[in-house]
């Protein structure tokens, strides 16, 4: 089947409408970046005390999400010690405080209840 001469306008008419969306000039509005996340190439640039586990480089500390997202994912980490926890936890709740999070829980120890992760003593061989 042959698509008609008013078919063919269509769909110049609406690969146009599609183009001008995607480049952010469609009804004036800019388009920008869904992620908000931060880069490989950013992680790496920025100090490690930054982190909760700053010896692993794990949970950024940058913006009240990311302070949120450390307190969610705390009993996920694996392959620390409790020592490490203390320090990333004292980390988590001064980022808290700055960034106005509020936090439910007063000991890491309380996140690890029907946690994922093992707690790691310094003790515990594995």
């Amino acid at each position: 089947m042959m698509a008609t001469t008013k078919q063919k306008q269509a769909a110049r008419k609406n690969i146009k409408k599609a183009q001008k969306a995607r480049s952010g000039g469609f009804h004036g509005t800019s388009i920008g970046k869904t992620d908000k996340g931060l880069s490989t190439a950013t992680k790496n640039r920025i100090s490690k005390t930054i982190f909760a586990f700053e010896g692993e480089r794990k949970e950024p500390l940058t913006d009240a999400s990311h302070v949120r997202n450390a307190i969610a994912r705390f009993d996920q980490v694996e392959g620390v010690t409790d020592a490490e926890r203390d320090k990333a936890w004292k980390r988590i709740r001064t980022a808290a405080a700055n960034y106005d999070v509020a936090i439910s829980a007063r000991d890491w120890r309380d996140l690890f209840k029907d946690g994922k992760a093992k707690k790691k003593n310094a003790s515990t061989k594995e």
